[in-house]
């Protein structure tokens, strides 16, 4: 084998790195772009914004499994699978709608603190739901993540109750998402990889979507077109984040075919700290110390957790 091909292999080091690369690029992308978006350019439609990443995941996924063949597809097998599907997409749906919503509202920096609370919510729907108990020490690190989080809300100069309450409620769908994805598609029959899931999901969430958005947004596509005249790069701008947002979900599932679940939780630490570094010199909004501490903490506390659950398997 020649060097060229085997350093374009799926397993050699480059091939890993442009993932990570790729994975990092398109994560934070879609975060810097909906907070652009919303914010900076008077964007004010986070429902049609979660509708176009939603309707852009629809297109590519069909596109990457029958023309790319970037992963087999995996058919539905029954109308109860089908209906397990359309209640995670439902979900999945509130989850990024509310983030989208949390960043008309709070800075990026702030948005990434709460959405670090995500093991934190996940362990108590897991308790709630299935009585799955962890070990002790494995909820003791989650004491940081929350206590983190509460004193970067009392040290946040940009703090809205109404964006925060909306970020929590994001956060808190997403996890219940994972568990209940973790219930609904556990039968070995019924498995899902994610990108299957999103394709199947995608399609699901613009149907959810698109009655919602008529309704809570009537005016969306009056002021979208004002915009676009005004902006003369909102339209392209407005693309770019909807085909990140499926390339996000893609490397995502990428990473972890190649690395491990345990390399992608290391990277996604890291990720949400080079998320608040590059927003607080790209917008300029203004943290504070303790802000910078309760966000430190909680990013701690994940890590510990993340730790205790690895060691406790």
């Amino acid at each position: 084998m020649s060097a060229s091909s085997s350093s374009a292999s799926p397993s050699s080091p480059l091939f890993i790195a442009a993932l990570i690369v790729l994975w990092y690029s398109s994560n934070i992308g879609v975060l810097l772009l909906n907070k652009l978006l919303l914010s900076n350019y008077g964007f004010r439609f986070p429902i049609f914004l979660t509708m176009c990443h939603m309707s852009a995941c629809a297109l590519l996924s069909y596109f990457s499994v029958a023309f790319l063949k970037v992963f087999p597809l995996q058919q539905i097998r029954s109308r109860s699978q089908l209906l397990r599907i359309a209640t995670l997409g439902v979900v999945f749906c509130a989850s990024v709608v509310g983030g989208n919503i949390s960043l008309r509202y709070l800075p990026v920096s702030f948005n990434q603190a709460v959405g670090a609370t995500t093991p934190f919510f996940t362990a108590v729907f897991a308790y709630l739901v299935t009585f799955k108990r962890e070990a002790w020490v494995t909820y003791a690190a989650l004491v940081p993540v929350v206590t983190g989080v509460m004193i970067a809300s009392g040290g946040e100069p940009s703090f809205h109750l109404y964006g925060f309450i909306m970020c929590i409620s994001a956060t808190a769908a997403r996890a219940f998402k994972s568990v209940l994805q973790g219930i609904l598609l556990s039968s070995e029959g019924e498995k899902l990889n994610s990108m299957n899931l999103l394709l199947y999901m995608s399609p699901i969430a613009v149907l959810v979507l698109l009655p919602a958005t008529l309704l809570m947004e009537p005016d969306v596509l009056e002021v979208t077109l004002s915009l676009g005249m005004k902006h003369r790069f909102m339209w392209l701008l407005l693309c770019i984040n909807s085909v990140a947002a499926y390339l996000a979900n893609l490397s995502n599932f990428l990473v972890t075919k190649h690395t491990s679940a345990l390399t992608l939780q290391v990277l996604g630490n890291a990720k949400g700290a080079v998320a608040v570094v590059i927003s607080i010199l790209l917008f300029k909004n203004p943290v504070t110390f303790i802000g910078i501490g309760g966000y430190t903490m909680t990013v701690m506390g994940v890590i510990a957790y993340g730790e205790a659950k690895r060691r406790l398997k």
